[in-house]
């Protein structure tokens, strides 16, 4: 009991205490605008809230386990983390769900849904820093060799993602961490430049259905729904909602769109219009200022860790807790197109809040070995 105790007290000490709260807070918050949210549903907030919860709640557990287990250890066992990925998004093919006839985004066991999207982020992170980390020490980084082998497994993960929103995230977090990681700024003009006539070349090729051509292109020409009714009505009604908010809000539970279920998906990825009505302006800022917290912490904590392989992991976690964000909030805004992506914390889903705080887990894990290496590790 005593050792318990004293192990409890060491893990305290060295663990990202900082990053646990601001998760905890974060979580809390979002609860509260997805009980909101949901309240006036016709089968009401029970069952969301319920799987929120214990989301929450395994969360917490994930974040303590992946903090305790060394990343290092995670990165060497890389192939069997690539198999892994392969064969989880090769199985949304075949037994992947979607919703209302969407993309094949869920797999389903016993009525309990999983988003192997949401998994495969993390390990796909761990993998291309241990990538990068590896071609730095051993071989010439910036070679025409290194590139490819770092391209090659990016593109394998890309083609196998199930919607076009995952597949930006993960377009980000592979740019951000080559950026960090050191490539020089002629590759990624080089890369830029290709990436721009393919999508020329898609466009143009009829790669894009009308629907997603409309979506993206919705921001930046009011003539393509002026009344409203189509492609910009979820949009339009956020809208609505945060501008009713104004600087204070009208109080929990008492905003007129969200109470009235006038925003579609307000619970998931259009949360942030609940937070901006109920909360006004300045329910908006602190959402903005705690996940703005938490990139930071992640960035903090890398820009401190003992080698290249965890600084490259703190960065490839924040960019896609910062992608997630940016996107999001620019949809409920009606500045970026509406592509499904939700903010970290800020929305119904047990999957994408658990390998949140796994993510954050980890970056806890480096921070404590940053400062005392951790002897009790499970390995």
């Amino acid at each position: 009991m005593r050792r318990a105790w004293k192990a409890t007290l060491e893990y305290i000490k060295t663990a990202d205490m900082f990053l646990l709260i601001l998760s905890v807070i974060c979580s809390i918050f979002g609860m509260v605008l997805i009980w909101s949210a949901t309240r006036s549903f016709s089968g009401g907030a029970g069952q969301i809230m319920t799987v929120q919860i214990l989301a929450f709640i395994l969360g917490l557990f994930c974040f303590v386990l992946f903090s305790i287990v060394d990343v290092e250890v995670l990165a060497h066992r890389w192939k069997a983390l690539l198999i892994f990925n392969v064969l989880i998004l090769l199985s949304l093919f075949v037994f992947g769900v979607g919703i209302a006839g969407g993309d094949r985004i869920w797999l389903r066991f016993f009525g309990i849904g999983i988003q192997p999207s949401e998994i495969v982020k993390i390990t796909f992170v761990i993998m291309m820093a241990y990538q990068i980390q590896y071609l730095k020490e051993y071989k010439n980084l910036n070679s025409f060799f290194s590139l490819m082998q770092l391209a090659a497994h990016f593109v394998l993960i890309f083609v196998l993602l199930p919607d076009m929103g995952n597949s930006l995230i993960f377009l980000f977090i592979f740019i951000i961490m080559l950026f960090m990681g050191g490539v020089k700024l002629r590759w990624f003009v080089l890369g830029g430049t290709l990436l721009v006539a393919l999508f020329i070349i898609a466009w143009e090729g009829g790669f894009f259905a009308p629907y997603q051509m409309n979506r993206i292109m919705a921001p930046f020409d009011s003539s393509i729904d002026p009344l409203n009714q189509g492609v910009n009505f979820q949009v339009h009604r956020s809208r609505i909602a945060i501008a009713s908010g104004q600087i204070f809000g009208q109080g929990l539970g008492q905003g007129t769109q969200t109470q009235a279920g006038s925003v579609p998906e307000q619970q998931t990825d259009i949360l942030f219009s609940v937070a901006a009505e109920e909360f006004g302006f300045i329910g908006a800022l602190v959402v903005i200022g705690l996940l703005v917290l938490v990139i930071a912490r992640c960035f903090y904590v890398g820009a401190k860790s003992r080698d290249a392989l965890s600084a490259l992991t703190c960065v490839g976690i924040g960019s896609f807790i910062m992608f997630q964000t940016l996107v999001n909030i620019g949809m409920t805004l009606g500045v970026a197109p509406v592509i499904g992506i939700a903010p970290p914390f800020f929305a119904a889903g047990g999957s994408s809040l658990v390998t949140t705080f796994i993510a954050l887990g980890i970056v806890s894990g480096i921070k404590m070995r940053t400062v005392s290496p951790w002897k009790r590790s499970l390995y």
